[in-house]
This record gives C-alpha cells, structure tokens and sequence, in this order.
C-alpha cells in the first residue's frame, strides 16, 4: 500500500470529495485508512456508570475507515498543494524511496 500513517491526503471521490486530512491509521490487509475528519459517522454507544456514578453514553461522531482507492497523496509544489500518485526509486545503497509522480520529488 503506497499512503501510509501520517500522510496528507485528499479524498477523490464520494460524499467526502475534495476534502483533506492527515491519515491516522492505515490497515493494508484491508486496503483502508483512516482520515481525520473524514467520513465521519454516528455510533449509538450504550448507556453506562463510570466510577464516579457519571453517566456514559449516547451518540458519539467518529471517523471510520475508507478505501485507499478513494484517497490520493498531496505534496506541497511551489507554495500550492498538489494531488499526485506515488512512485519508487531505488537509492544507491539499495533503499526504496517513494516519489511524487507529478512533482518527481523524494517523500
């Protein structure tokens, strides 16, 4: 899998289109990561006691994992922020480096 943690991305399509943000969490057996604040969804939690005797639970808004086809790599070129794919080259000791496709730049 070419996005990994940490990583600015873009989303390309569905109802989160054109938003951006850094991923999270990657899961490459299933293909998906996990984008701040992206396709976020509600989650009905069940109702509880803490220690305290507060009360827990209700609706809580969480992000929830997307496929990896539906985000692409943003890379900085000139001041603007550019979408690109991601390439690799191998360095002189043999290293695999990741590189912008549209910039030619390292990652």
């Amino acid at each position: 899998m070419k996005i990994k943690k940490g990583d600015l991305v873009q989303v390309i399509t569905g109802k989160d289109r054109g938003k951006q943000g850094k991923v999270i969490v990657a899961y490459p057996r299933e293909d998906r990561v996990l984008v701040e604040g992206v396709n976020r969804v509600k989650k009905h939690t069940k109702a509880g006691q803490t220690a305290r005797g507060s009360k827990t639970g209700g609706i809580v808004t969480t992000e929830a994992p997307i496929h990896v086809s539906n985000v692409q790599l943003v890379v900085e070129k000139d001041g603007q922020k550019v979408t690109t794919r991601i390439g690799y080259r191998f360095d002189e000791d043999g290293n695999k480096i990741r590189v912008a496709k549209r910039t030619g730049e390292d990652i």
